[in-house]
């Protein structure tokens, strides 16, 4: 048996901090990937493994907490305009995560397997979440990446007084039909 999922089945969405001197001038934003498809293999009843690829043109700021003012339409698509630069999209326009081993856990799954971004690829281990809530199953991942480990400079103004963090914290959930 095989799943596909996409973005109708949920949502994945990017985290982002400040850091430098001039912090708290900037907005921590949440972006949107509106625009990925999943693949989950099964092996039995267990999944057996997992292809992810984000396509970046489908990314979307959807709001800034923080700043000196509110973010405005023009700041967001500003806002994605520099985070595209950064992934190098041009390049590489997707972002692709593959899971060959899948072992059960406490709460639902690990997975183990290779992230790859801007043409970058590391070991990346996911911690996925089940709930069983009657005809359907609820799965959550909170994972952290860093630009340093794929060789991206975060964006940064202010003569890098202001910067995205490192850390991007990555969040996905779905639901998907047990009769699916």
């Amino acid at each position: 048996m095989t799943w596909n999922l996409d973005q109708s089945d949920g949502q994945l969405r990017l985290h982002t901090g400040v850091e430098g001197r001039a912090a708290r001038m900037g907005h921590r934003l949440t972006i949107a990937a509106n625009s990925w498809h999943a693949t989950v293999d099964w092996a039995g009843d267990e999944p057996a493994a997992l292809t992810l690829t984000v396509d970046l043109n489908g990314v979307e700021v959807l709001s800034g907490e923080g700043g000196v003012t509110p973010l405005t339409p023009p700041e967001k698509a500003l806002a994605r305009t520099n985070a595209l630069k950064v992934l190098n999209a041009k390049h590489f326009p997707q972002i692709t995560y593959q899971a060959d081993t899948i072992a059960k856990a406490a709460d639902g799954y690990r997975l183990e397997g290779t992230l790859q971004i801007a043409g970058t690829e590391r070991e990346h281990p996911v911690d996925v979440r089940v709930a069983d809530e009657g005809d359907t199953w609820s799965m959550s991942v909170e994972s952290t990446v860093h630009h340093r480990d794929f060789g991206l400079k975060p964006y940064s103004m202010l003569m890098g007084s202001m910067r995205v963090a490192d850390a991007v914290t990555v969040t996905f959930t779905a639901h998907v039909a047990k009769d699916r």
